[in-house]
C-alpha cells in the first residue's frame, strides 16, 4: 500500500524493490565449528 500511495517518495528507501537488502543468519547449538557454518553458508544460493 505504500508503494501505491507514496511511490516517489517510497522508492528513495528501496533495494532493488526491497524495504531491506538481503541478508544472512546463521546459529549452530551443537558446537559446530565456524570453518564448517562459512562452507555450508558459502554453498547456498544467494539471490540475484
Amino acid at each position: 500500500m505504500l508503494r501505491k500511495e507514496y511511490p516517489a517518495h517510497i522508492s528513495k528507501y528501496l533495494w532493488g524493490g526491497h524495504f531491506w537488502s538481503p541478508s544472512y543468519f546463521a546459529a549452530s547449538c551443537g558446537g559446530a565449528p565456524l570453518s564448517i557454518i562459512k562452507e555450508h553458508i558459502d554453498n547456498q544460493k544467494h539471490p540475484d
